[in-house]
């Protein structure tokens, strides 16, 4: 039976009885719709894929998970019966970019607008497979009939990993982004730069990673003196780059590089001293926290230098936004240098925070004539956000360029707003909510379930401008990979409900028992949870 050509008349119709039809605890994200039917369905051993052209990735991508559970291969095939994933453009408009419908009766059927609706169809299957299907010899499993039609809430529905402070490598970044597609988040938000370490190599510059991928100890705990001892060392060449970058677009994710300017640049500054502020940096810092010296932006050369950085990073990543950083930059060394004063005075710069906008806005114009944009995180807006007692963000009078995208991570609430009225779009990172290096006692896994990339009070007519959220794990005093992801689970979870699901099917009590379910799963693929107990 063929359901797909009713989607637009069952959308409706299966959103109205979701108050009274529910499938239990099974799916994370939840979603959109969910109605069960009568009976079961029985998946065999070997059942083949029937796809059309264009879905050959995402077949492959099942046809491997029914191998692992069955031990027997899924043939792919053009026509016959079996698992059926089609693509149908006229559903666009009804379940968007990244929507499915699946269909689980006398067989199953995923039909999607796109390749990636189609993809995350495939994510919640392999959900309703039982949580042993990697241990099943039976040869059978029973799926209870359903109709799920779904879609996600946001279209930004990011994770960042800080690859500088402590470096995770090649292996670590695939574990998170396999995690990511099975939560449908999208957005791998990669650190690749700060004054800890430069993590990617530059063929122009090959000291950046050289040089600047290595620092000769680490600060154990913020504020000590206590150092672990040890050199921490490691780039990613950029053919390993390109090939995470497949790993990601095959798994419908795609990768916002990050690459830090004008401050969190003491790593570089240490491979190429003349690009900074002080003319004395030449080590890479073994501490955390706002570092002395930024790039010298006032130096036509240093400019150069930086577009030459970027041309190897928009040419490597096919994404369409690249983020600078832009956060806690010490002003200090540009005030105290008179050539970098006289470019203010030349200018018509009256503050640090103007010199830094115009900076950023160079920057801006150059991505936007790559066919790239600009992100930064929101001090890169001019505001006050840090409470230094001798801002001058009053009387900023630059302007960030409004093709920017704001990454809001800290402040008053209202300069989420303010953002939006502005005409800037806009992601939600609040560090109260997002924050994952933050104990589970100062972020507790109800938090991150609770949290609304919208501010409560924000008028309708400016959601459309906050394009989702993100969630950070900042590294500096997290050094293993197994640390790493007790603080990211099972908080990633709730993160990937937040940016998918929608507030009126959001419901703790029920993703609490999935996060149980999944827990012992995710432990097999050497996933321990942090301890949220009670939370």
């Amino acid at each position: 039976m063929k359901y797909a050509k009713s989607v637009g008349f069952l959308f409706g119709w299966i959103v109205g009885l979701m108050a009274f039809t529910d499938l239990g605890a099974q799916v994370i994200p939840y979603p959109l719709s969910k109605m069960a039917l009568k009976g079961e369905f029985e998946l065999k051993a070997g059942m083949p894929i029937v796809v059309e052209k264009g879905l050959r990735t995402e077949a492959e991508f099942l046809s491997n998970y029914l191998k692992e559970g069955f031990a027997t291969a899924s043939p792919i095939l053009e026509s016959g019966n079996g698992i059926h994933l089609r693509l149908d453009e006229n559903l666009s408009d009804s379940l968007g970019n990244e929507g499915y419908s699946m269909v689980i009766d006398q067989s199953i059927e995923i039909v999607a607008p796109t390749s990636t609706g189609v993809f995350y169809g495939i994510q919640t299957l392999k959900q309703l497979l039982p949580r042993d299907f990697s241990n099943v010899v039976s040869g059978q499993v029973m799926l209870s009939k359903t109709i799920i039609v779904d879609k996600p809430r946001f279209s930004w529905r990011a994770f960042m990993l800080d690859d500088c402070r402590n470096f995770m490598g090649e292996e670590v970044v695939k574990k998170m982004l396999d995690q990511m597609a099975m939560l449908k988040m999208n957005v791998f938000h990669w650190h690749l730069t700060d004054d800890q370490a430069w993590r990617i190599e530059i063929k122009k510059y090959p000291k950046l990673a050289e040089v600047g991928g290595t620092r000769k100890d680490t600060q154990l705990a913020r504020g000590s003196s206590e150092r672990t001892g040890k050199p921490q060392t490691g780039y990613y060449s950029q053919d390993q780059i390109r090939e995470i970058i497949q790993y990601a677009e095959d798994r419908h994710i795609v990768i916002v590089p990050e690459i830090e300017m004008p401050g969190h640049a003491m790593a570089a500054i240490a491979a190429y001293p003349w690009i900074g502020s002080l003319g004395t940096t030449q080590e890479v810092p073994v501490t955390f926290g706002k570092m002395e010296d930024s790039f010298n932006v006032a130096d036509p050369r240093v400019i150069g230098f930086l577009k030459d950085v970027l041309d190897e990073v928009a040419a490597l990543f096919p994404g369409e936004a690249i983020h600078i950083g832009g956060d806690e930059v010490n002003h200090d060394p540009w005030m105290d240098s008179e050539s970098i004063k006289d470019f203010m005075r030349v200018n018509g710069l009256s503050t640090p925070m103007d010199l830094q906008i115009h900076f950023t806005n160079q920057i801006s114009t150059y991505l936007d004539s790559k066919g790239k944009r600009m992100m930064g995180w929101n001090d890169i807006l001019g505001h006050d956000i840090h409470n230094e007692p001798d801002s001058s963000s009053a009387k900023v009078e630059q302007t960030l360029e409004k093709s920017s995208i704001v990454h809001f991570w800290k402040g008053d609430l209202g300069l989420v707003e303010a953002a939006a009225k502005d005409g800037y779009e806009v992601v939600n990172s609040n560090h109260w909510d997002t924050y994952l290096d933050y104990t589970y006692r100062r972020l507790p896994l109800s938090k991150s379930y609770a949290f609304d990339p919208i501010p409560e009070g924000l008028p309708q007519v400016y959601h459309g401008k906050i394009l989702g959220l993100g969630t950070q794990i900042w590294t500096e005093y997290t050094r293993t990979e197994s640390a790493m992801l007790q603080q990211v689970f099972p908080r990633l979870l709730a993160y990937a409900e937040v940016g998918w699901t929608f507030p009126e099917n959001k419901n703790y009590g029920r993703f609490l028992e999935v996060v149980e379910s999944m827990k012992m799963q995710l432990s097999q693929m050497g996933i321990k949870f942090g301890d949220y107990a009670g939370n």
